[in-house]
């Protein structure tokens, strides 16, 4: 029986085909692209508009199809949970690679048979200046992990136990019914968390004088939420604020190169 790959996000994926051609595998590997500790969530596994909906207001690139990519990748998952094929997760320890995980035992708990995983976590981190090493919570995604770590791995895939799965199908559940606007993972537990902390940290970096937006947003993706923050949700939030009059932007607010902000309070000298 042949076997496919998947991982949370492109990034995880191409380390990993380079892992696998290198070991002179031919497994392929297809990468789930929606970060799910992100936007609502109830209804996900029945209609793609609620995720398209979402990533339509972060986004602003107005040429993406965000309804036609979810359905897309809807329509693959289910193609692979019909499939006659072993199933390998790899996931590290942040909230979007273990919600990646719940979603396809959810999936797959009718076939448990065929599901694998791989766990990663910062004791495979091998680079000592990773900036994941800083951060308290050891938060790790397998889009992280060298090529090299990940073909040492290949061989620890081991099958998830019937119970395993069935409670990892049900956390799933859950969470999606929490519904919350992000989704903190502490302990080896979900909560819900909202946009408004992120909001807080940008207002809180804010300064009377014009400075790099891209310097204020490394300090939130650097920041321990329970989820690690990517750049497009940083950026929306921005946009959001200064939508509100919260803060000023100045520069293209659709890139980081040009774009500054300043607290809305202040005089904000040219």
């Amino acid at each position: 029986m042949s076997t496919i790959h998947l991982t949370n996000g492109d990034v995880a994926a191409e380390s990993l085909r380079t892992a696998l051609r290198d070991a002179g595998r031919s497994d392929r590997v297809h990468a789930l692209r929606d970060d799910l500790a992100v936007g609502p969530l109830r209804g996900v596994d029945d209609a793609p508009d609620v995720r398209a909906d979402f990533w339509d207001r972060v986004s602003a690139d107005t040429r993406r199809d965000f309804l036609r990519e979810i359905r897309e990748q809807d329509a693959a998952l289910e193609s692979i949970v019909r499939a006659e094929v072993n199933l390998v997760v790899w996931h590290g320890d942040s909230a979007s690679d273990q919600l990646m995980l719940r979603r396809v035992c959810y999936h797959l708990r009718n076939n448990p048979q065929r599901l694998n995983e791989v766990r990663l976590s910062i004791r495979d981190l091998t680079d000592p200046g990773a900036w994941a090493h800083s951060r308290k919570d050891r938060a790790t995604s397998v889009g992280m992990f060298a090529p090299a770590v990940l073909q040492d791995r290949l061989a620890d895939a081991a099958p998830i136990s019937v119970l395993r799965i069935s409670r990892l199908a049900l956390e799933w559940q859950e969470v999606k019914h929490a519904n919350g606007e992000t989704r903190r993972w502490r302990d080896n537990t979900f909560t819900s968390g909202s946009f408004a902390e992120l909001d807080a940290l940008i207002l809180e970096h804010a300064t009377e004088d014009w400075q790099p937006a891209a310097r204020v947003a490394a300090a939130l993706m650097a920041a321990e939420f329970g989820f690690l923050v990517s750049d497009s949700i940083v950026l929306w939030r921005m946009r959001e604020l200064a939508a509100a009059r919260r803060i000023k932007l100045r520069g293209d607010a659709n890139a980081w190169r040009t774009l500054e902000l300043c607290a809305a309070f202040a005089p904000c000298p040219h």
